[in-house]
């Protein structure tokens, strides 16, 4: 467990806007800072992050929080994972009463593969750097290809031995779990039940998570033995999804930030090669096809694409079909092909890094004109041929969301293709309307689901929306005035906070999370401390923290010049506090008071005897006065 102390020191450093920031590009809007969402696939912003409050509120997902909630909701950390990262990146030594590294069987298991993989990745840097081995065929293999000593240490770069069982032996005897070594792909089963090493024998590159973490390997034999594979990946896994990481990312998220384009190549020494040449905005997808969701992280950062092919135009053209996706979310998306028998590595090494920039200037083209140049070539003067071609590249304009956009392609495309621009309008039009129609159809039958019996029956406790409201607006109230001093007519020299506990100590809370908020907040008044919202936006458990966040995060502000363009005065509840806390404060009691009148009215209807009836009406009566009262004063406050 992370000491009290260490966590405070963690909150007061931690800057939400700069954690955040290397996630989400933000741009700043008033106060606040917006973004797309990386929660949900949106194309208008609104992902806000207030720095003066140190809260993020994701309106697409309902997603809110701290910079520690963040980090739980994105990378899935646990609480103690993201306090640590936040540590780790402001330099806080971390104190713990129970150190973890002792109590692995304790770790739950996503944290468990996290740490075996974390081993790995420092037993394979070492047996590089350290063994005779490693030194003279790892080590020798990278320097071939040119990665100075500096790129080797800051990608993790390692070499596993070609033993069966050397890195899992080790593994075994440190403490670490047969079922974690398996489960990462590290180590396999064999049908004796015993371990041996996936990637004995081969040069190791470290797959880093968003966050930093070595979450899976890829690794390549220096054999040319035919039937050996050349690269052996890491397998699915809880903690990595080939589908959803992309290889360098995490070195390379601040420069494509800064510089708003990504380089997408496609293997590891070419991120390797590029980066080190000082282009650090590059990534590969590591071998497997470009996915949606690997389009999704980069865009995050960037609306702008280039992709970097090598000199196979087989492999360009297969890969042409796939690349709509990109144009589908939305990001623009260019190519550069380099001469035949060079990919990115090989050219930024010859070339250097001023030759690389230079041929990526000269030769950068818009994918769709790309596209329609590499298929023109191939079709030739076959008119059928021709016909199919402008059919494909009328499809990949209509997955173009920008509506102008699209229309400068289809100028383009009328120049290249030498057919009528209304023609292609026409059928670019014809697409959508399709694509339409079956958008409509599919949302129609997705609609039209079985009935599930079960939500027919009626739930044991209903709650009611009004109580729920007037709940959440006393957490709002405690949370925004608690801490400010009461300096009312009769009423003085108190806090609001505390004011608003005493005053409803009578009543009780019907939702269990506003219930819980409340309990919180009078056990800490009666310790001394008045909570305010930063204790409430860092509270360890989740369902406070989405309360607090709900309550305080707007989507809108209203502008300074509201009045001055408009003429119109809004209202201020500052302005009558008394007037805003006491109306919430009886409109809840008046809530209250409703109800018990309603089941008053029940029990009357259904009881026989005399004896119980008089004294059921004689409540009833007694709760009508309160009720009187309570609305005569509720008019009289609000009227005031």
């Amino acid at each position: 467990m992370i000491t009290k102390p260490t966590i405070d020191r963690i909150m007061e450093v931690t800057d939400i806007v700069e954690v955040i920031g290397e996630f989400v590009q933000l741009k700043k809007r008033g106060a606040n800072y917006v973004g797309l969402s990386p929660f949900a696939n949106e194309r208008t912003p609104s992902f806000t992050v207030s720095p003066a409050k140190g809260i993020f509120k994701d309106f697409s997902s309902g997603k809110g929080g701290s910079a520690v909630t963040f980090l739980m909701e994105l990378e899935k950390f646990t609480y103690p994972e993201a306090l640590k990262w936040l540590a780790k990146k402001y330099g806080i030594e971390v104190e713990e009463t129970v150190e973890n590294v002792e109590n692995r069987e304790e770790e739950n298991r996503r944290e468990s593969l996290m740490i075996v993989s974390g081993y790995a990745a420092k037993f394979f840097h070492e047996s590089l750097l350290e063994t005779e081995e490693g030194k003279n065929i790892g080590l020798s293999y990278f320097k071939e290809r040119g990665f100075s000593n500096e790129t080797i240490k800051k990608f993790e770069l390692g070499y596993s031995p070609d033993q069966w069982e050397a890195f899992t032996g080790q593994a075994l005897k440190e403490g670490y779990q047969q079922q974690f070594l398996e489960e990462s792909g590290l180590s396999v089963k064999r049908d004796n039940g015993s371990l041996y090493d996936r990637y004995r024998g081969r040069v190791m590159f470290p797959i880093h998570s968003f966050t930093g973490r070595v979450i899976a390997f890829g690794g390549r034999t220096l054999k040319s033995d035919k039937n050996v594979p050349k690269y052996v990946n890491s397998p699915e896994s809880e903690i990595y999804h080939k589908s959803n990481v992309l290889y360098g990312l995490f070195f390379a998220k601040k420069a494509i930030r800064e510089e708003d384009n990504c380089f997408l190549v496609e293997g590891y020494a070419d991120v390797l090669s590029v980066h080190q040449a000082g282009i650090e905005n590059v990534v590969a997808s590591s071998g497997t096809s470009l996915t949606v969701e690997q389009i999704r992280l980069i865009s995050r950062f960037t609306k702008n694409i280039t992709i970097l092919y090598d000199g196979d135009a087989a492999g360009i053209k297969a890969s042409l079909r796939g690349l709509d996706m990109i144009l589908e979310e939305g990001l623009n998306v260019k190519v550069v092909l380099f001469p035949d028998g060079h990919d990115p590595d090989s050219y930024v090494r010859k070339f250097g890094t001023n030759g690389f920039k230079k041929h990526i200037e000269d030769n950068r083209k818009d994918f769709i004109l790309y596209k329609t140049d590499i298929l023109l070539k191939e079709a030739g003067n076959d008119p059928i041929k021709k016909a199919e071609v402008i059919r494909e590249i009328v499809e990949s304009v209509a997955k173009i969301p920008d509506s102008i956009k699209a229309s400068v392609f289809i100028k383009e495309c009328s120049y290249l293709l030498q057919i009528d621009e209304r023609a292609l309008l026409s059928e670019l039009n014809k697409m959508r309307m399709a694509k339409a129609k079956k958008d409509s159809q599919q949302q129609i039958s997705r609609q039209v689901v079985p009935v599930d019996e079960t939500l027919l029956e009626e739930p044991k406790v209903l709650e009611s929306k009004d109580d729920a409201n007037q709940e959440r607006e006393i957490i709002r109230l405690l949370l925004l005035y608690g801490n400010r001093v009461i300096d009312w007519d009769g009423i003085a020299n108190t806090y609001i906070g505390p004011f608003i506990i005493a005053e409803l100590s009578d009543v009780e809370f019907e939702n269990a999370t506003c219930k819980q908020f409340a309990e919180i907040y009078r056990s800490e008044v009666e310790n001394g401390v008045l909570p305010d919202e930063q204790f409430f936006i860092h509270y360890p458990e989740k369902e406070i923290v989405d309360l607090t966040v709900n309550q305080i995060a707007t989507k809108y502000t209203l502008s300074e010049n509201w009045y001055e363009m408009h003429k119109i005065l809004v209202s201020d509840e500052q302005a009558n506090m008394k007037a805003t806390v006491l109306g919430a404060i009886f409109h809840l009691k008046k809530q209250k008071v409703g109800k018990i009148l309603e089941n008053l009215r029940k029990e009357l209807q259904t009881t026989t005897a005399e004896a119980d009836q008089e004294i059921l009406l004689n409540q009833y009566m007694q709760m009508k006065k309160v009720e009187k009262t309570i609305s005569d004063y509720l008019g009289s406050v609000i009227i005031k």
